[in-house]
């Protein structure tokens, strides 16, 4: 069991999948906090179950799964709609992620959280690692990967923390606008570090 949570964050197009695929390559649990979200809102689920009593029917796709995008619409204008979902959503979600990474088999656990900042769970982990780009890499790797519009991913990074504002959370950073053995090294030392750093934990809870 991981009893030491390393929570990894970023913004939009930062690459924290890259990041947390070169952990996981070394043998570290990734807590997916989107993985988690979907299985939230599967087919059947609870979660789906009450959006659906709240939003009426026309938020499903036409085989019965929950259409993101129209969800999306109906919340992102509307804050008491977009309250109501994250008082449904968010409590299940990090009920999830907390047994989960409390169940990981590796010496530390990592809570890969793309909006961990903007919705307060800083207190779920030990540490935070923030993925850093600029905004210029944010916008243009989105914008080549989701073949979207500059506009489109602008409104996104006005959504989310600022760059600055993540930082300051920041007890680690990777600089993510570098080569992939260079981010690989990077990830090397962190990994040593976080060993030691659970390793450290553990015995203060013993």
């Amino acid at each position: 069991m991981a009893d030491y949570i390393i929570g990894l964050t970023g913004g939009i197009g930062s690459g924290k999948t890259t990041v947390a695929n070169c952990f996981a390559k070394k043998g570290i649990v990734l807590v997916d906090a989107d993985l988690i979200a979907r299985d939230m809102v599967a087919p059947g689920s609870p979660g789906l179950e009450a959006i659906i009593e709240h939003f009426g029917a026309e938020v499903l796709a036409n085989d019965g799964t929950l259409d993101r995008a129209k969800l999306r619409q109906k919340v992102f204008d509307n804050d008491a709609e977009r309250t109501w979902l994250n008082g449904l959503l968010h409590p299940m979600i990090r009920k999830h992620m907390l047994r989960q990474a409390r169940e990981a088999e590796s010496e530390y656990a990592i809570m890969v959280v793309p909006l961990l900042i903007e919705n307060s769970l800083n207190q779920m982990v030990n540490r935070i690692l923030v993925v850093d780009v600029s905004p210029e890499t944010q916008i243009e790797r989105t914008m080549a990967r989701d073949e979207v519009s500059h506009e489109h991913v602008e409104n996104i990074l006005k959504a989310q923390a600022s760059r600055d504002e993540r930082l300051t959370f920041a007890d680690d950073v990777v600089n993510n606008e570098q080569s992939l053995p260079e981010l690989q090294q990077q990830v090397d030392q962190l990994h040593e570090s976080y060993l030691k750093l659970a390793k450290q934990y553990q015995l203060t809870q013993e």
